[in-house]
């Protein structure tokens, strides 16, 4: 059982929600990341995506892109990636690593699934890996006991959502919506349609990202799913902060309302 397991657990037996944070590794800098993590976990986030950069980031908005682009200028490679997720493990959060295929599949399969383990992560969401192909990676997470986490979406068909869920581990992230992330003013009511949808096939804890960025928004999605998942909104205090101190306020003033709004949705 890993550390988001018993967090999602911990959350349910609370009668709420988990609030997870989202920051790239080496954004804004390599320091930088580190303490946003640290006041993320201080601000009261139960779990943190370290997300690795990448060049072709297919479902990211504009926001998460450019603090991508600013992490790969800075040199930010994998070692980098798994620094900031022992970091996040480090404070006591749950902490996972979202990225796309092809860097998991250029470190190594079982070296990337095992890095994680060493680094005190409970698994790895991956956007772009469909099941199909999953065999090498289902077979390195049941090899190092991390959680492998897919993603759906509102187009996904009723049995596709059953073969998903069933080789899902930790939770099953639901995006909210058809597109890319991003702030949004509204939460698409698809999330709850998608969300009703996903717990006819599986018992598995449900969170749901793309667009989270108020109080209110987190409070209405978390009296329906498992896990709110809030990435641009932090990222964009970050990117129009005047100096480190000032965005790292920030965002841990949005944790803290965040916070608030996870606990009081039910």
């Amino acid at each position: 059982m890993t550390q988001l397991d018993l967090v999602m657990a911990k959350v349910r037996a609370e009668n709420r929600a988990a609030l997870i944070a989202y920051i790239p590794a080496g954004f804004p800098t390599q320091s930088g990341c580190a303490k946003a993590i640290q006041a993320l976990a201080d601000a009261g986030v139960d779990a943190i995506e370290i997300g690795f950069p990448y060049s072709d980031p297919v479902m990211d908005g504009p926001i998460i892109q450019e603090a991508a682009d600013i992490s790969l200028k800075g040199g930010t490679n994998a070692a980098d990636v798994f620094s900031a997720l022992k970091v996040a493990a480090d404070t006591g959060v749950a902490a996972v690593v979202m990225t796309y295929w092809n860097p998991i599949e250029k470190y190594g399969v079982e070296k990337f699934a095992q890095a994680i383990a060493d680094n005190g992560g409970s698994g790895v969401i991956t956007p772009d890996l469909t099941i199909d192909e999953s065999d090498a990676w289902i077979e390195a997470t049941n090899k190092t006991g991390i959680n492998p986490i897919y993603v759906v979406a509102p187009s996904t068909k009723d049995q596709r959502l059953k073969d998903v869920t069933a080789k899902t581990g930790g939770f099953v992230y639901a995006a909210s919506m058809m597109g890319v992330t991003g702030t949004k003013d509204a939460v698409s009511s698809t999330a709850s349609q998608l969300v009703s949808r996903v717990r006819t096939v599986t018992d598995l804890p449900i969170s749901v990202g793309l667009g989270v960025s108020t109080r209110e928004q987190a409070k209405s999605l978390a009296a329906y799913a498992d896990g709110v998942i809030v990435g641009s909104a932090f990222i964009k205090l970050l990117l129009e902060a005047k100096s480190e101190q000032e965005g790292l306020d920030s965002i841990s003033h949005l944790a803290k309302e965040l916070a608030l709004g996870v606990r009081e949705g039910r």
